[in-house]
């Protein structure tokens, strides 16, 4: 049998500044951090009273978005936020769905699917690990069909893309419902990825208002609101190539901004 609970004189306080579980808010001191503890009973009962009576809390962690999204208590980010974090095949299907302009995708499941594989794409194209990458890790171009079999070899379904020879594009985060940044990222030398993680590099140049109409339209159509949504221009057209939920920060340095300042003050002036 478990053992009884502990016995506890300790009363649940009434608390009103907002109430994060994520890290992404721990410095501030106008915000109460819990941090993240997948056994509820974890938390002191104060900490128990403070989520249960918050209106909402803030950066929830993937495990207590859906949670509280049961219970009907709102959460920054949304409860579709963390939906379509790391999932390609979620996010292109929505895409799709919505009529929101993305390079030609599919997703091949089994051997028999795979096999049509070139039914569809022609030689050179991207391939994805479809859930769980970020970062630029796990997209290969495939030039050959040695290229193909290797990427095969992990098995899964197969997350196959158009391949667009660009040597940039454009990173719009949006907060809330805001664009708080943009900027264009370019890659180093002939590498096909512009992540900053993969080499490479900021640009301010201006961003046309056509990229960061399709970037806001797409997060709000989609439920996103603390996002970073990658737009790419090719033939005269702009279109979304993903969203991503785990941005970085390293733009918002770039740009002279304290990110995790701005951010605490959308919160503590409830913007956010």
């Amino acid at each position: 049998m478990p053992p009884a609970p502990e016995k506890t004189t300790e009363q649940p306080t009434a608390f009103h500044s907002p109430v994060a579980i994520g890290a992404r808010l721990i410095r501030s001191p106008d915000i109460v951090t819990l941090g993240f503890k997948p056994n509820f009973q974890d938390y002191s009962l104060s900490e128990r009273a403070m989520i249960l009576d918050a209106p909402k809390i803030y950066y929830p962690t993937a495990f207590y978005a859906d949670l509280f999204n049961v219970m009907g208590k709102m959460t920054f980010p949304s409860f579709h936020t963390y939906k379509f974090a790391l999932d390609k095949i979620k996010q292109t299907a929505l895409f799709q769905m919505f009529g929101i302009p993305h390079p030609f995708t599919r997703v091949f499941y089994g051997r028999r699917q795979k096999r049509s594989i070139l039914d569809y794409f022609e030689f050179p194209f991207i391939a994805k690990k479809p859930k769980g990458s970020a970062k630029g890790n796990h997209v290969y171009r495939v030039e050959d069909q040695a290229d193909l079999d290797r990427y095969l070899q992990a098995g899964g379904p197969a997350y196959i893309q158009e391949y667009l020879p660009i040597d940039r594009d454009i990173r719009v985060i949006i907060i809330g419902k805001k664009i708080r940044l943009s900027y264009w990222r370019l890659s180093k030398g002939d590498c096909f990825k512009t992540n900053l993680s993969q080499g490479g590099s900021i640009c301010f140049d201006p961003v046309p208002e056509k990229a960061l109409s399709l970037a806001l339209s797409t997060a709000i159509s989609c439920g996103w609101d603390d996002i970073g949504i990658d737009i790419v221009k090719y033939n005269h057209r702009f279109c979304v190539l993903e969203a991503n939920v785990k941005y970085g920060t390293r733009g918002f340095k770039a740009a002279g901004i304290d990110y995790k300042e701005m951010l605490a003050g959308l919160v503590v002036k409830n913007e956010i």
